[in-house]
């Protein structure tokens, strides 16, 4: 297989197949973008018609009539993969595929992306977190370049008013600032738009990273993923039923920094091991988080104890005064989430935007879909769609949050209904049963996951609704116990599944989207 990518460019004529269109789309932007330059692509697909009906309408709706695909659904032809000039890889697929070993050449969105852009680029992976993460920073960078005057360079931060404010009539940053990868928009979407001085933010999974282990730009001969700053959140066990074991998982999450140098920056955890081990290795400068204080000296930032801001020294900062880039209360809740507020904001430090810009901006961050959303209040009852929480741990800090146990001021947090389960990927289910213990009732969603979670959840003593074939009667059985549970007062529920999408639904997306419809047309 060529480890070499190819650049931008003319595609006419070549033949290109597509696998794995995917049931999100995640096939659409790279056939797309070849079928425009001239590609005659087929698209093939382990799942049928019915299964991929509305990535296959994304797909026609982006190429139009005169640019038609070749599509093989429910198989996959060798001669599809032996023929072609050109293999485009979706993560999901395996890369030990016989397919893959019989193409001539092998890319992805991301590594045809990476050989032709010109933008600065910011990388972001983790086993929870990096959505936000990815999304945080591109907010604070497009908000650097709001303004229509003339343009200040991040540097001047006297430029800004005392409220962080940019100044009058210019922005902080030139150009403009792109979010794509992971977060199910393909980098390849934006890539013409790009020039040198924009900023493009990839979020990339552990598959889109392994995907890109040993490849070289095709112009110098450099690692072709060398993100200016690299970004890991935390580190849980996940896809464990595809890795077997957590180090080839993590190795496929070192690869985003494994072509750095010193003019770029790793930025990760120092509360665990894999952080720590992170930090150590990365050819790039290292920026430690912690949820308490660092070394004297220690260039990075952590959770002030007291106050709960987030408090940075810049690198290069030596013993100078910390600076508060996270405010205490910031719109999204949760102490992991302020965690991740603050991985973005040294990523942001170290490009050069001023603190009291970063905090501001960071302060009016409102999250995004599918994360602890807040979406309706019914009866008191605050609803909370956290869908994406698709490991165990992720589900019991959702647990943490909205009971209150992450609260510095101990205030009584109103009681919880947590819908949970769904489909396992071979993983620790403890987590999230010392967590449900502190709920005022549990729903369980049908799936091999919940066939995990029940034994457990008796062993407790922790009582469970389900598991529910559907969501509505799974979003009727959690108001039932809110109701009860609120006794007058407020009550919140929050679909925080620990578990993978499949069997119930097209993906955690989806699941994300029919809970909210389910509660709020109740």
């Amino acid at each position: 297989m060529d480890t070499t990518s190819g650049g931008a460019g003319s595609y006419a004529g070549m033949k290109v197949t597509i696998m794995g269109l995917g049931r999100n789309g995640g096939g659409v932007g790279s056939a797309g973008y070849l079928a425009l330059r001239g590609a005659e692509c087929t698209v093939t697909d382990m799942g049928d018609e019915k299964t991929l009906a509305s990535s296959i309408e994304k797909l026609e709706s982006l190429a139009g009539p005169h640019r038609p695909f070749r599509y093989v659904l429910g198989r996959h032809e060798m001669e599809d993969f032996t023929g072609a000039d050109l293999v485009i890889k979706n993560p999901a697929v395996k890369p030990h595929s016989p397919y893959l070993a019989a193409a001539r050449r092998v890319e992805t969105d991301i590594s045809l992306f990476l050989a032709a852009s010109p933008a600065r680029l910011i990388a972001v992976t983790g086993s929870k977190g990096k959505s936000s993460v990815s999304s945080a920073i591109h907010w604070v960078l497009e908000k650097a370049r709001q303004g229509g005057g003339a343009e200040e360079k991040p540097a001047r931060g006297r430029n800004l008013s005392k409220d962080g404010d940019p100044p009058s009539g210019g922005p902080l940053l030139p150009g403009k600032a792109y979010l794509g990868g992971n977060i199910t928009v393909s980098p390849l979407s934006f890539l013409d738009k790009l020039g040198e001085e924009d900023d493009a933010v990839l979020e990339l999974s552990s598959w889109q990273l392994g995907d890109l282990r040993g490849r070289k730009h095709p112009d110098h001969g450099r690692p072709l993923l060398k993100p200016r700053v690299a970004v890991l959140t935390a580190i849980m066990r996940d896809h464990q039923d595809r890795y077997g074991s957590m180090e080839p998982y993590v190795e496929d999450k070192r690869v985003i920094y494994r072509g750095q140098d010193r003019g770029d920056v790793t930025v990760a955890g120092a509360d665990d091991d894999w952080g720590r081990g992170f930090l150590a290795e990365s050819p790039g400068r290292p920026l430690p988080y912690s949820a308490g204080p660092l070394p004297p000296g220690t260039a990075g930032g952590w959770i002030d104890g007291g106050l709960g801001a987030g408090l940075a020294r810049p690198s290069g900062g030596g013993d100078g005064p910390a600076v508060e880039v996270v405010p205490p209360n910031p719109l999204v809740p949760g102490g992991h989430q302020k965690k991740n507020l603050l991985a973005a904001a040294l990523a942001l430090l170290d490009l050069g935007l001023p603190a009291p810009f970063i905090r501001k901006s960071l302060g009016n961050f409102p999250g995004i879909e599918h994360r602890l959303e807040f979406f309706h209040e019914k009866k008191g009852v605050r609803f909370y769609n956290d869908t994406a929480a698709t490991v165990p741990e992720a589900a019991a800090a959702a647990v943490e949050t909205l009971t209150g146990g992450e609260s510095p001021s101990g205030a009584a947090a109103p009681p919880l209904i947590l819908v949970t389960g769904g489909t396992d990927k071979e993983l620790d289910f403890s987590p999230l049963v010392r967590a449900a213990a502190k709920a005022a009732g549990v729903v369980l969603l049908a799936g091999s996951g919940s066939g995990k979670l029940i034994p457990l959840l008796n062993e407790a003593g922790i009582p469970y609704r389900g598991p529910c074939d559907d969501i509505d009667t799974a979003a009727g059985t959690a108001l039932e116990l809110a109701e009860k549970a609120a006794r007058g007062g407020g009550a919140a529920v929050v679909l925080s599944p620990g578990c993978a999408s499949f069997d119930m639904f097209r993906d955690e997306f989806d699941r994300g989207r029919l809970w909210k419809a389910a509660v709020i047309g109740r």
